[in-house]
Parts: C-alpha cells; structure tokens; sequence
C-alpha cells in the first residue's frame, strides 16, 4: 500500500489528485471537494470527526492511503474506505427533539453551556437540520443524510415553520400586520409572513408567527425593532410536522411517512 501526504516536495502529483479542483475531463468541468467533505456528506461522520481520521491513516482513496484532509477528489472517481469498508449511504435516519431553553444548537461548546448533544444518542452520527438558538426551544430535527437536510433547509423550497412567541409589552394588530408585510432586515425585504394573535393576557401577549425562510434570530431582531420584549419563542411546526405532545428534552426517531409531512 502506497502512502501520500499532500503536499510533498519536488514531487509531482499523479493524475489521481487534481491540481485544481475544477480542472476540465474532456470538455465540462467536474467538481471536485476535500476529502473530508465527502466523509462528511455521505453522512458518516462530521469533517472534523472525518479529518482526524484521515490524519490518523485509517483512510484510503483508491487503494492509496491520504493523509490531508484537504486533498481533492472527485466524488465519481474516488473510491473510499474506512477502516478496509467502502463509504456507502447510510440508511437515512431522521431525529426530531423537543429543544429546553438554555442549550445551543452545536456539538461542543467553547463557553461550556450545555449542548442538544448532551440529550441525544451518541450513535449514529447526526448534525441539526437549521437552529434553534440558546433561548429558544421547541422542534428541532436532526439527521445522518447532509444532503437531504441542505434539500429541507433550502429557501426556494419555502419549507414553513410555525412559531409561538411570548412578548411585552402587547402589539397593536396594525402593527403586526406591517410587520407580517413590510419587513425589512439587513437592507432586504423579508418574504410576507403570518402574524396573529393567540391570546392577550393584559402586560404580555402570545403570538403565533409562520414564517417561509429563516433568518437569523428573525423574530426576534424583528420584535425588537418595535420595542416589544421576547419572554418565550418556541418552535411547534416544520412543514406539516408538529411537535405534539414530545416533552421538552425528549426526542424521538421519525417514521418514514412522516417525512412527507416536511414539505413546503
């Protein structure tokens, strides 16, 4: 077996390793992505999981052991093993849970604030499908196929998701319908939306917000722009999926037909 870690000095390159990573077969240009990428988009693991183990030399791309996790190959022409098994598709697994408030959205975090991660099973690999951020909480999906979640998270899909906001104090309803048509968030017009009201209990007020694209804290960057305070934001709905009765720090696999229910 013949061992190459890129880049070597006053050493050409076989043809297997690209010089650029958009370098032309024949007349079309073919993509090219780092090893480690396509570890991780096949679903097997993250790219800093899927980097160590290429440094680690468990890795091989056409019977040739890589150890730079950057290296380069086209995801047609590249044969890749694990441990001696060939990389393969796993079975999609789809995990919704019901996010506390107080977590962040992330495997390990730097500040040492608790993680979704510390709720979930520690096989198989998972990533979030989009974020619920540390004081929100509500349905938040997780799953093994990276493609398939860039798929659920891409805007022309206009995949709506429901919300329920606790605020003070109360809004006037015209002001929620300018919101609902006539926002405006980092010199650009956010798409219409839903806002109503659920129920109004004197010094704070519930509303629910359905919104199809997924800005960064919008509701909340939203509500402060008109002065009104968010005290809860949870999420209850993605598509046609609902949280239902999952407890909050309670999760649970999706059945296959449920995933039909995740459509715009």
């Amino acid at each position: 077996m013949k061992k190459i870690n890129y880049p070597l000095k006053n050493s050409p390159k076989p043809s297997l390793y690209p010089s650029h990573p958009d370098r032309k077969q024949g007349n079309q240009k073919e993509p090219h992505h780092g090893l480690a990428r396509l570890l991780s988009k096949a679903g097997l693991c993250s790219r800093t999981v899927a980097a160590a183990w290429i440094r680690a030399g468990r890795v091989l791309v056409n019977e040739q052991q890589v150890l730079d996790p950057e290296a380069r190959f086209s995801p047609r022409h590249a044969e890749i093993t694990v441990d001696g098994r060939p990389l393969e598709q796993p079975v999609r697994q789809v995990l919704m849970l019901h996010k506390p408030r107080g977590m962040v959205s992330t495997r390990a975090d730097e500040k040492g604030r608790p993680t979704v991660y510390d709720l979930l099973p520690t096989e198989p690999w998972l990533a979030p499908v989009g974020r619920l951020d540390q004081a929100s909480s509500g349905l938040l999906l997780f799953s093994n196929d990276p493609a398939w979640a860039q798929q659920l998270l891409d805007p022309q899909q206009h995949l709506a998701k429901t919300y329920h906001v606790q605020i003070r104090p109360p809004l006037a309803p015209e002001i929620l319908q300018h919101m609902a048509r006539h926002s405006v968030l980092d010199n650009r017009p956010c798409l219409p939306m839903l806002i109503h009201e659920l129920r109004c209990g004197g010094k704070t007020q519930w509303l629910e917000f359905i919104l199809e694209e997924g800005r960064n804290r919008q509701i909340r960057r939203l509500l402060q722009e008109v002065d009104a305070e968010v005290l809860r934001l949870i999420r209850i709905s993605i598509g046609h999926l609902t949280l239902g009765d999952l407890a909050s720090g309670q999760w649970r696999w999706l059945q296959p037909d449920e995933e039909a229910l995740l459509q715009g």
